[in-house]
């Protein structure tokens, strides 16, 4: 039996030993040719592989090589797949790793379908136990997993959380020779801030916190002791926490809470820090009125919301109903407020899937719909819907009431769940920040009334 047949690029002027005896010489031949010959090699080396490597076997010989060269032509990545996955595994169903539609990893293969391609850009929390890269701060890996298994949910949380984190990066942190800490910190921090974006993507307030601080770190005199330095870094953490999210939260409570009046109904949707707090402190003021805390999957806030608002020594009065009852409810409701994950300057609010349906039901029902939201959670850029910017919840999503998970995609079945949609600003009645109750379509104006401190 003949020996298989080897196609090999020469790597110099003399021929190659497995080269045929009627095959002219690369020199001779035309561009064309040559990147042919190229494809006829790796579609050969390909379907080695595929049949088990160079030993799997002496009888593909040369005849069943352009059978092999049409398979591994056929195993090619369609528009919508892993380019780069395919071309390490022609076999594909042999791989033990995959990706997603939305770049997660998967290491079942049954996992790893391919999700409709209009949803590719929508961010997807990622596992990132095992690909923590560069110098991470062992609070902020652990915050990394916090985040992407959602056991820190909410945009006030996890600002907090973050320049929480970061303080300790700071105090950490040592200046090399020959650099100012006004400098190298920022560079420090870029990893870190990577590493954070790599577990869920950053939330507006986030991103508005970090400029700040980083210009605090470039305001930073160069004089100064290095930690003296850091401790005031820390101080202006320390404030910036105080006074854009605790002290901001208690001016909203008062403002919103004079909108409560004895005998409403008062609707809210998934769970906004702020508005619990407003409806604690009603509460607490001798307030009587009852609450339809509204939810839906995959998260369920709504419960945490539900079982703080009822516990206690003087329970508010809760009816607990998932969307699809909403019309149903909306005839006793007298207003409904709603937090925000960040606003947007031509007035749209950007918060959990489901507020733009809760607000415009409500509009339609002349019901006030009023909007409870921070200054620092402000973006000076327009959105104008839900799908230009959203994040995905994972398949497999925990609650943080430790219910049970969301199912996974099953096979023909793909599981997408945008965590965020945008109300228009026509649905909302007015806006309750630290500043005053201001309706949407004055939003813009907020950030040059406060000297562009908004950023």
């Amino acid at each position: 039996m003949p020996a298989p047949e080897i196609l090999q690029q020469p790597s110099g002027p003399q021929p190659s030993a497995g080269k045929p005896a009627g095959q002219p010489s690369q020199k001779s031949m035309t561009k064309a040719e040559r990147r042919e010959l190229q494809e006829k090699q790796r579609a050969a080396k390909a379907a080695l592989k595929a049949q088990g490597g160079p030993g799997g076997g002496g009888s593909a010989g040369a005849a069943s090589k352009p059978a092999s060269s049409k398979q591994a032509k056929g195993s090619q990545p369609k528009p919508g797949g892993d380019a780069g996955s395919s071309s390490k595994h022609p076999g594909g169903a042999a791989a033990t790793s995959s990706k997603d539609a939305h770049g997660a990893i998967s290491e079942d293969p049954a996992a790893g379908k391919k999700g409709p391609r209009i949803f590719t850009h929508f961010g997807l929390p990622k596992s990132i136990g095992h690909t923590v890269k560069g110098d991470i701060h062992p609070a902020v890996v652990r915050l990394g997993l916090l985040f992407s298994e959602f056991k820190i949910c909410g945009a006030n949380a996890r600002c907090i959380a973050t320049l929480t984190a970061f303080k300790n990066v700071i105090q950490d942190y040592t200046t090399p020779p020959h650099n100012t800490l006004s400098r190298h910190l920022m560079t420090h921090l870029s990893p870190q801030i990577t590493h954070l974006v790599s577990a869920r993507p950053m939330s507006v307030s986030m991103g508005n916190a970090i400029r700040q601080l980083k210009l605090e770190i470039s305001n930073t005199d160069i004089d100064l002791v290095e930690q003296e330095a850091k401790d005031l870094l820390c101080r202006k953490i320390d404030e910036y926490i105080r006074e854009r999210i605790i002290m901001a939260d208690e001016v909203i409570q008062e403002f919103a809470g004079k909108k409560i009046k004895d005998g409403d109904v008062i609707l809210t949707y998934a769970r906004s820090s702020v508005v619990e707090k407003t409806l604690l402190r009603a509460r607490e003021e001798g307030k009587k009125f009852s609450v339809i805390v509204v939810d839906s999957r995959p998260l369920l806030e709504g419960k945490a919301l539900l079982r703080s608002l009822t516990s206690g020594p003087d329970p508010i009065p809760c009816t607990y109903a998932l969307l699809p009852a909403l019309p149903s409810l909306l005839t006793e409701v007298t207003t409904v407020f709603i937090g925000a994950h960040s606003i947007y300057s031509n007035g749209a609010v950007y918060s959990r899937a489901g507020t733009a349906l809760v607000s415009m039901m409500a509009k339609g029902r002349n019901v006030p719909v009023v909007v409870c939201c921070e200054t620092y959670k402000f973006s000076e850029g327009i959105l104008v819907d839900g799908f230009g910017k959203n994040e995905l919840a994972p398949a497999r999503t925990v609650q943080p009431h430790g219910s049970t998970p969301t199912p996974a995609s099953e096979p023909g079945l793909e599981v997408l769940n945008p965590l965020y949609d945008l109300t228009p600003p026509t649905f909302i009645t007015a806006v309750v920040t630290e500043v005053g109750l201001i309706p949407p379509s004055s939003i813009s104006s907020i950030p040059l009334a406060l000297g562009k401190a908004i950023l």
